[in-house]
């Protein structure tokens, strides 16, 4: 950790302050060294020690020395955080993966942040459901749409089921049988939304550990993707 460093300092600041005597000492000639460093003692004088002195770490604890201070602790960064798992498609690196449901126009519906590692048909069912309530021009507002696109990651029959109950009509890849060219011809608006999330910089690279922060500024991307819809078609 880096800080200023500051001269002077009263009583309880923990500071380190040099004072100079008013009358400079000449030293005559032919004394030795000893001598000067003896009269340093005169001229130059430090205030007290700090009220807390360094401590050695503790069992159990990091090799390092933490200070006297019952309210500081400087320790090193730790790496981690929540929902961060080893990455299938980079080798393992710890990473988050991002679950989006968009519309028809690429428009974000929900959105659910998970480790790297996680299947993404075990969260079909949650992103759905995070679906809120969509008004219409008219009629009733909606919240399940007639069908649902998706790639070969959600072809399972437990998938398919948890849309029918839905009353959603399933469009999804079987694997073995549709042809990977096909595959991008509804689904590129969810690709496209995907590649506007990772230009914010901030989302590129995951620097916050706590999941909420992060969550925060995915919804904050998500607000700005749909503002420029709005200005799209309004403005």
């Amino acid at each position: 950790m880096a800080g200023k460093l500051g001269l002077g300092g009263g009583p309880g600041s923990g500071g380190v302050a040099v004072r100079f005597s008013p009358q400079p000492q000449v030293l005559e000639e032919g004394e030795g060294e000893l001598a000067q460093v003896a009269g340093l003692a005169d001229c130059w004088s430090m205030d007290p020690a700090a009220p807390g002195a360094a401590r050695s770490a503790g069992q159990g604890q990091r090799d390092r020395l933490g200070p006297g201070l019952h309210r500081q602790r400087l320790v090193c960064g730790e790496k981690g955080g929540d929902a961060i798992g080893p990455n299938p498609t980079d080798r393992g690196r710890p990473g988050s993966k991002r679950h989006l449901l968009t519309d028809a126009n690429g428009i974000p519906l929900a959105l659910i942040l998970t480790p790297a590692n996680r299947h993404d048909s075990k969260l079909l069912e949650p992103l759905i459901d995070a679906v809120l309530p969509l008004q219409q021009c008219v009629g009733w507002p909606r919240k399940r749409p007639d069908k649902l696109h998706a790639d070969k990651g959600y072809d399972f029959a437990h998938c398919r089921r948890a849309l029918r109950r839905r009353k959603i009509e399933p469009r999804i890849a079987r694997r073995g049988i549709d042809s990977s060219q096909r595959l991008g011809r509804h689904r590129w608006v969810v690709e496209r939304t995907l590649a506007w999330f990772s230009r914010f910089r901030r989302l590129t690279v995951r620097y916050e550990r706590r999941l909420d922060i992060l969550t925060g500024f995915h919804l904050l991307a998500a607000n700005l993707i749909c503002l420029k819809f709005v200005k799209r078609w309004f403005w």
